[in-house]
């Protein structure tokens, strides 16, 4: 069913009353405190008398269906389809945003498509994805409705992905990740100087957030770092991140580096070469970690899943396209028997590099 003009005050969490009359929104680090009338600085969450609401609840920037490998996810239900979505607004400021014409929208009225939770998973069953992904903006930002969508997901076998920041509370992290099946946190950089002066945040909260995802959940996630020229790809800060990543994650958590393409208020540096991205692997293998891939350049190398046991290519990947598989339906090698971590399923045949915008039915 479509949405309501009265779902525009949806009811938010994770929010407390201050001594001097003003509320806090304890959704994420930020804690923006609140006069009648503010938004916080994600501008989607407001103080509506005396209490906090989210504006965008039920209303999207659009749907489109991705690849999973799009997320970027390499190890959750490869070649599957993945209906995406996102809204409008973030709670990060990061001066390179790939996405800034959503995630820095302050026109609440570009967000013509609208959904309940139950039309968007029953959407994604008729369109035989294996999986919703909240992207595009951080769903941590609309988390009462990514988390609404996660339950009626669940409800029809369908995933919840979150592709995240990962820059959110303790108490909501909780309870928002006790609701996905699967995250891509992007770890945007490895020291506290480029979150404060490029992000407008602080490195610590996502750290925190991934080393919860590890210990205390089975969520299945995977990491993403955009490599941007000359400000967090030097080999030093490279191999402090990927041991900081082996010794506190493990070796199997997946890496992905991304190439950066001059956008939003970065429109003065270099794209990513590929060797920078080549380099940034080798770095990542030699310290220990398993799975290493590049994205956003055709790189078959730099895309390829490799069996740990006997190093077979189990899938062979050219960005989006999968080129060869070689697990069995339990995701193990066909070469040797060996397991991979991950969430795998009967391959059948891999969706595709395509993207494929829809429109859901009221």
């Amino acid at each position: 069913m479509g949405m309501t003009a009265s779902t525009e005050a949806f009811p938010a969490r994770w929010w407390h009353r201050l001594d001097d009359g003003r509320i806090q929104c304890d959704l994420c680090p930020r804690d923006c405190k609140l006069h009648e009338g503010q938004r916080g600085a994600c501008f989607v969450r407001q103080r509506i008398g005396d209490r906090m609401v989210l504006t965008t609840y039920g209303r999207s920037s659009g749907f489109c269906v991705d690849p999973v490998e799009k997320k970027p996810l390499n190890h959750f239900y490869p070649g599957t389809p993945i209906l995406s979505f996102g809204t409008a607004g973030c709670n990060l400021a990061c001066k390179f945003c790939q996405n800034w014409d959503i995630s820095k929208s302050r026109e609440m009225d570009r967000l013509m498509d609208q959904a309940s939770p139950e039309a968007i998973a029953r959407a994604a069953e008729e369109l035989g994805c294996k999986s919703v992904a909240f992207t595009y903006n951080d769903p941590v930002i609309f988390a009462e409705y990514a988390m609404d969508c996660a339950d009626a997901c669940r409800e029809r076998g369908i995933k919840a992905v979150a592709v995240t920041a990962g820059y959110i509370g303790p108490q909501a992290r909780r309870e928002f990740y006790a609701k996905m099946d699967a995250a891509n946190v992007d770890l945007k950089a490895f020291t506290d100087a480029f979150y404060f002066k490029l992000c407008g945040a602080h490195l610590q909260p996502v750290l925190d957030t991934l080393v919860y995802l590890k210990h205390e959940t089975e969520v299945w996630f995977e990491i993403t770092t955009l490599l941007i020229p000359g400000r967090n790809d030097s080999d030093a800060e490279l191999e402090a991140m990927c041991a900081w990543i082996e010794r506190e994650l493990g070796p199997d958590v997946p890496l992905h580096f991304t190439a950066f393409h001059p956008d939003y208020k970065l429109n003065d540096l270099p794209s990513t070469p590929a060797a920078t991205l080549a380099r940034a692997r080798r770095i990542a293998l030699d310290r220990g970690l398993n799975y290493v891939y590049t994205g956003n350049v055709h790189d078959p190398e730099g895309g390829t899943t490799r069996c740990p046991g006997c190093q077979t290519p189990v899938i062979v990947r050219d960005w989006y396209r999968i080129l060869a598989y070689r697990l069995d339906d339990e995701g193990r090698c066909t070469a040797c028997g060996t397991a991979l971590p991950g969430r795998f399923q009967r391959f059948e045949g891999a969706f595709g590099p395509r993207r494929m915008p829809v429109r859901l039915a009221a």
